[in-house]
């Protein structure tokens, strides 16, 4: 619809943008990030994921990643999924949203789909979001197996987070690795100083990589896995031995595996394949992680003459402190690594994996600030103010959205309006923009304004919540919810 509308092809932005501080950065912040990757098997997400998302838990995250493989994908299924979304991601918003969680991007290529969730005060702080996708089943022409990437800034880091579900069975281990590659290489982005996937400072790896436990009986297997003597069997996981082989895993970290392999289980059970099959329980689903490895330093030329030597070297070193205070400003602890035992809709358990992210801000202040003045209500147009704090490349298809506190994604918006569309200038850096009083709800209620850049494919600004009232003439005229408009229901709901 909005986007349809609007269709033009994005610029090519510099990442420049991203890099851009403010005086003064602000020391190390850290910021809590679940991660959840999850083989669903094509069933229809359970009731409740309160314990997958930890949503008890007293550390709240900051953000979360949600990863699924083998999403139900039959055609028509799929086709009105992209239209609506699918059942996965609506049982995801409604859990997250009301605690404050924002999906603000996502990317679906048939079962594959990835999720990604932030609180609500960094949305104008995660930036030059873009997706990517590559296909690796029946020789690159199905999407049944291969890769979805979602790449963003957050606070100026350049982080990519990497779903696959790659081939299956036990022989296929260097396929799995050739696929990966093949991924790697394939998937880039409109960046000049990050256009593909290992350009990233921190790339996470996860999903159904399907590697599996090689040489060992399955009554071996099973002793182990009772007996709670995982690391009798780390030796043999496909995966760690094919690290020692390929250079594209060695970067790669991933925490211990003390949790018992979550493939394959007989469905609403704990118990592993009891069909005629047999197969074997391997750790097929996974979570790693890459930091940006510090660029070597250049080796001085031979043949100056020492003054200019002495200079160069000097540069060097500037040069090499320069990038090791880089470095240091961004670093990624795993606090927790485990799968969850008690969801059985599928043959595979989902795998939990929960990061510090400790970080130097490169900036502090979103780049639109936007407010709502005077009272609101659907019996007088309304008005809308935005300065632009920091340049950024804006668009006359930047838009800003009114949205129900609580709201769910960047598209859940009651209305919108074009920013150069009724837009008056009252100074160089002040801008007024009226909204129509037909397109504010009749019912009212606490609303905020939410600024969304084409160019950058996110929010930039945020106003502060502010109160919708109810329409007096509709008060007046005995309105009931029956006979208010849709832009009201999303109120009500």
């Amino acid at each position: 619809m909005l986007l349809q509308v609007k269709g033009m092809e994005q610029e090519v932005l510099s990442d420049s943008l991203e890099a851009m501080s403010l005086d003064g950065r602000s020391d190390m912040h850290t910021f809590r990030l679940h991660m959840v990757t999850w083989n669903v098997a094509t069933a229809e997400p359970p009731d409740d994921v309160s314990s997958l998302l930890k949503l008890h838990s007293p550390k709240t995250p900051d953000l979360y990643v949600i990863g699924l493989q083998e999403v139900r994908a039959a055609p028509l299924k799929f086709v009105t999924d992209l239209a609506f979304d699918d059942s996965w991601s609506h049982l995801f918003m409604n859990t997250l949203a009301p605690r404050g969680y924002v999906k603000v991007s996502s990317i679906r290529m048939q079962g594959l789909l990835l999720l990604f969730f932030t609180r609500l005060e960094h949305v104008p702080f995660i930036r030059n979001i873009q997706v990517s996708y590559t296909r690796t089943g029946m020789f690159g022409y199905w999407g049944n197996k291969g890769g979805v990437s979602m790449r963003l800034s957050f606070y100026g880091h350049m982080l990519c987070f990497l779903n696959c579900h790659l081939a299956a069975h036990m022989n296929y281990a260097s396929q799995r690795v050739d696929e990966f590659e093949y991924i790697l290489d394939n998937q880039t982005f409109n960046s000049k100083d990050t256009p593909n996937i290992l350009d990233h400072k921190v790339v996470f790896w996860f999903g159904d990589l399907n590697f599996r436990i090689a040489d060992h009986g399955m009554h071996f297997l099973r002793s182990c896995i009772t007996s709670q003597r995982f690391n009798l069997l780390w030796s043999k996981d496909q995966l760690t031995m094919m690290k020692q082989q390929a250079a594209s895993l060695q970067e790669f970290e991933e925490g211990p595996l003390d949790f018992q392999p979550t493939y394959k289980f007989d469905l609403h059970s704990d118990n592993y394949d009891s069909s005629g099959k047999k197969r074997k329980p391997a750790w097929t689903d996974r979570i790693l992680w890459r930091v940006k490895a510090k660029a070597s330093p250049a080796t001085e030329d031979e043949g100056e003459d020492s003054e200019a030597g002495s200079s160069e070297k000097a540069q060097q070193q500037a040069s090499v402190a320069g990038e090791e205070d880089e470095e240091l400003s961004l670093k990624v602890k795993q606090d927790l690594y485990t799968s969850n035992m008690e969801y059985g809709v599928s043959d595979h358990k989902p795998v939990i994996g929960t990061f510090h992210l400790e970080l130097k801000k490169m900036y502090n202040t979103p780049l639109v600030q936007v407010s709502a003045e005077g009272d609101w209500s659907a019996d007088f147009d309304a008005m809308v103010t935005y300065t632009i704090l920091q340049p950024f490349p804006s668009s006359a298809w930047d838009w800003i959205g009114l949205y129900k506190v609580g709201f769910k994604s960047t598209m859940d918006y009651i209305t919108y309006t074009w920013v150069k569309d009724d837009q008056v200038s009252l100074n160089d850096e002040l801008v007024q923009v009226y909204v129509s009083k037909d397109e504010i709800p009749v019912l009212g209620g606490e609303c905020i304004l939410c600024y969304f850049s084409s160019n950058l494919q996110c929010i930039v600004g945020i106003s502060k919540p502010f109160k919708v009232q109810e329409s007096r003439v509709a008060i007046e005229e005995g309105l009931v919810p029956e006979n208010v408009n849709g832009l009201d229901q999303a109120v009500l709901s």
